[in-house]
């Protein structure tokens, strides 16, 4: 909900919940703003005149949105105005003629805000963050995205400090005063709501570049980086004209303004931020070079950039009518970001990345307490909105779509959507609305997965008919109750479905197709296929078609003969991770009987017969041994077992290390490469494969991966295959481990991003004392509580990525966690809220230990000023 008009007899002293139904159009809007900034560490003082329009015609007071500001003054029609009354939240303002120039002048603190949020300051510079509420930080205003004006900024502040002062949109003018100030005044030409508002000042080093659009205006660049970073960059660089040029050529929308910004900080709660024309970066998505940062750093900048880029249409343009409708932008934005990534690299390896999240966290998001629809229809804290599921299953939705209407289709929706909203405010419906007018295909079932919440399983069954060469396959679709919703409906679930035969060659299922998309549109669906000679095997769900978990009764002998001949590499995939996980599961029950456990050899020969594959895509071949993590695989268990799980994953790895060494160093051979970087997609698969084949030498003979981590260290030249000998010498606690790791540490304790990498190893370190070794972390050089980036290394992968030791069965992992949050409580509550989610999440844990997390979250609870961010999770998690 987005209220219109707040009283103090409404706001009562526990958070309440917001509803998608209470929704009600604003009673004043604003059509444009002038902001004028007069910026000082501890005392800034802001002017906003606004020109307001009462829409509905009665004499209801104006409220406007604001914390923690100092008033200074108000002025109605450019006269001193006192008829308003400060309440909790904000101003109401009364008696208002029904146009009108509304001047408010306020006075913030940018030094103390430690929680990101508004203006602040990131080091030495100015810098602000909106989305979602960020803007009552700043000014009092209508601070909801359905209300969208025109944004004139005037920036005033110490030149030799802050020589660049940025805002939205043009750069219109700018002077100097005689104090050794200066001043700029920018001008957003087009409408937008206030989270999309930006400003930064600070001393930086630019580099500048330029874009010619495809109707041939030049558009500026410039990306700003802290001095000394400018070296950094150019990857950055590339990628923006990358996705600009992409974006032009995929969805045919082109940039709008004559300049485009990207400013790097250190200190961000995100990792991004799509403000017109002045996107404000993490630098951990912005900085990266061979030494420094690794593949993966430079494929994430690479997605972000195109992300923030991709929101000035998916976003900015066509914004949200209600932050209810967030996935309106989050999750066509994620699945446009996830095409651009594949089609610039491997659409494989880049879908199989995205189902990995899926499985090993969605899946649990929507398993857990904050379980919660893409459009969610109630919340408390609107931060807490910012989710796997809004974004990540959000973009799964979308790509539902896409596979159900094809490309033509899907293209031809987007280009209605875009001609019908384009500078307004909207919601799901209406982009639903534009696809299916653009198509002709009823989505009207479809919709079910904008407001239906958890993971639908889906029951596979089939019979082959030799004598009419017949064969049919049947669905049963189950969606089992979540915390917020009891009652669940039949859902339009796509299957990409591909047909083997026994030679091992995909049948043809007409028009020369060897795959068809299914529409389970009921609770239970058959569908048959006719001149079928032979029993085949079925990949299903090629590509991850939907967000669903499935139950299809393989033997091992199936999924082997999916392994080797399904043309899908993402089945392929899916097939090594099912057969893994049945034994897996059968491993535990072992480890529990106190039984041997064991790998069968028709599973280690399947493996065997990947990794010697030459043609395969090397990174494809290492995504196969990537197995699904100790977070991810509680999902396979009603009650999961901590200890027995961890044991019986590390023997099955250690079992295919031993098994597979041999195959193992001659692709670490045969791939490790020491020619001079080049993040090319190529290399990158490569150096990938190379790596994993280095972690399980290291599990199958710890002497001979001693020797090849020191060799590797000493002759790489690019921080992946650095830290890929740390991650080996670290996993398996090989005997260089404490040197090695003492050398990366005096080598760059002074850089906070690559120091994240190695706070990150240290945090899932398997020995026994590491809790201790992350509290005495704490005190670490390069350790900077305050700093979201060095949080999110250290104690988010301890209690995220180290399952194993978080959940000791003691309960002081969860003491830990719990004694930072409440720290973090006070400073960032918007942190501390992402990082609580290992210990809400735990339904499926023994009873034991769900009565010592129950222990903490009643402390959190009991504090006196619990933020909502946290109180809203807290409070959910103890009503399971």
């Amino acid at each position: 909900m987005t209220q219109t008009t707040f009283t103090e007899d409404a706001v009562e002293n526990q958070p309440q919940e917001k509803f998608l139904s209470d929704y009600k159009v604003s009673n004043f809007t604003v059509s444009r703003i002038s902001l004028d900034f007069d910026l000082y560490d501890t005392k800034t003082h802001v002017k906003a005149i606004s020109q307001m329009s009462r829409v509905v015609q009665d004499d209801k007071p104006l409220f406007l949105f604001g914390e923690q500001l100092e008033l200074v003054s108000i002025l109605v029609n450019d006269v001193s105005y006192h008829d308003y009354e400060l309440v909790a939240g904000g101003l109401l303002i009364h008696h208002l003629p029904d146009q009108f120039t509304l001047e408010i002048n306020t006075q913030i603190n940018p030094e103390t805000n430690k929680a990101f949020e508004g203006l602040y300051k990131s080091g030495d510079a100015f810098c602000t963050q909106c989305e979602a509420e960020g803007f009552r930080r700043i000014t009092y205003y209508l601070d909801r995205p359905d209300v969208m004006a025109i944004f004139t900024t005037k920036i005033t502040a110490d030149k030799t400090l802050y020589p660049s002062l940025l805002s939205n949109g043009n750069l219109i003018d700018q002077g100097e005063l005689d104090n050794g100030r200066h001043w700029v005044i920018w001008e957003d030409p087009f409408a937008k709501p206030a989270y999309l508002f930006a400003l930064v000042a600070g001393s930086f080093d630019c580099l500048k570049d330029t874009f010619t659009t495809k109707s041939g205006r030049q558009v500026d660049l410039a990306l700003f980086v802290d001095k000394g970073n400018l070296d950094k960059t150019e990857h950055a660089m590339v990628s923006l004209k990358n996705a600009m040029k992409w974006d032009e050529e995929r969805f045919n929308l082109e940039y709008d303004l004559d300049i485009y910004m990207i400013v790097a900080v250190d200190f961000f709660n995100m990792g991004a931020m799509e403000n017109k024309g002045l996107n404000i970066f993490n630098s951990k998505y912005v900085l990266a070079s061979s030494d420094s940062a690794t593949d993966q750093d430079y494929l994430g900048i690479e997605a972000v950039i195109g992300h923030e880029y991709f929101h000035n249409w998916s976003g900015n343009r066509i914004t949200c009518r209600d932050w209810f409708q967030l996935s309106l932008k989050e999750g066509l934005t994620v699945f446009r970001d996830h095409e651009f990534s594949s089609d610039l690299g491997s659409r494989s390896v880049n879908r199989i990345s995205h189902v990995k999240v899926m499985r090993n966290h969605q899946f649990a998001e929507d398993a857990g307490p904050m379980s919660h629809p893409i459009r969610p229809a109630s919340v408390m804290e609107m931060n807490n909105f910012y989710t796997l599921t809004v974004y990540e299953k959000g973009a799964e939705v979308i790509r539902m779509l896409h596979t159900l209407l094809g490309e033509t289709n899907f293209q031809k929706g987007m280009q209605l959507y875009v001609q019908r909203f384009d500078g307004q405010a909207v919601t799901c419906d209406d982009f639903v609305a534009a696809m299916q007018d653009a198509s002709g295909v009823d989505l009207t079932l479809f919709k079910r997965w904008y407001s239906q919440s958890g993971t639908p399983t889906v029951t596979v069954s089939d019979h082959f008919d030799p004598i009419n060469n017949r064969y049919q396959i049947s669905f049963k679709q189950k969606n089992a109750p979540t915390a917020d919703q009891k009652i669940k409906q039949e859902l339009h679930i796509p299957i990409d479905i591909e047909l083997i035969d026994k030679a091992g060659h995909p049948i043809d299922l007409g028009d020369g197709r060897t795959n068809k998309v299914l529409s389970l549109t009921h609770g239970e669906q058959t569908f048959v296929f006719d001149g079928i000679a032979e029993q085949p095997v079925p990949s299903l769900f090629r590509g991850f078609s939907a967000p669903v978990k499935y139950q299809y009764a393989y033997t091992d002998q199936q999924l082997v003969e999916l392994i080797r001949f399904a043309s899908d590499d993402f089945s392929r995939w899916d097939a090594g991770q099912s057969l893994f996980n049945k034994y897996l599961v059968e491993n535990v029950s072992r480890y529990q009987a106190k039984q041997d456990m064991s790998v069968p050899e028709l599973m280690i020969q399947a493996f065997k017969e990947v990794l010697v594959n030459p043609e395969l895509d090397p990174a494809l071949i290492a995504d196969m041994f990537e197995f699904i993590s100790e977070t991810g695989a509680m999902e396979l268990f009603k009650t999961v077992d901590i200890d027995a799980l961890h044991h019986a994953r590390n023997f099955m790895i250690k079992q295919l290390a031993i098994t597979l060494k041999h195959e193992f160093v001659e692709a670490y051979q045969k791939h490790h490469i020491s020619d001079e970087y080049q993040p090319l997609t190529s290399d990158i698969a490569h150096r990938k494969l190379a790596n994993l084949s280095l972690l399980f030498i290291s599990k199958a003979d710890p002497e001979m991966a001693n020797t090849l981590v020191h060799e590797q260290i000493t002759q790489c030249n690019n921080m992946t295959d650095y830290l890929g000998a740390l991650v080996a010498a670290n996993s398996a606690q090989l005997a260089c481990c404490d040197s090695v790791m003492a050398a990366f540490d005096e080598r760059w304790y002074e850089n906070g991003l690559v120091m994240d990498k190695w706070f990150a190893l240290q945090a899932s370190s398997p020995n026994n004392d590491v809790l201790n070794n992350v509290k005495a972390l704490f005190s670490h050089r390069s350790f900077n509580f305050s700093n979201p980036n060095r949080l999110r290394s250290l104690l988010g992968s301890f209690t995220a990525n180290n399952p194993y030791h978080f959940h000791a069965a003691d309960g002081s992992g969860y003491e830990f966690l719990t004694d930072q949050l409440i720290k973090l409580n006070e400073q960032n509550p918007q942190v501390a809220s992402r990082l609580i989610t290992p210990l809400i999440q735990f339904k499926r844990l023994d009873e034991s230990r769900i009565k010592l997390i129950k222990v903490q979250l009643n402390r959190l609870l009991s504090l006196d000023n619990l933020a909502v961010d946290l109180f809203e999770k807290v409070s959910k998690a103890l009503a399971q």
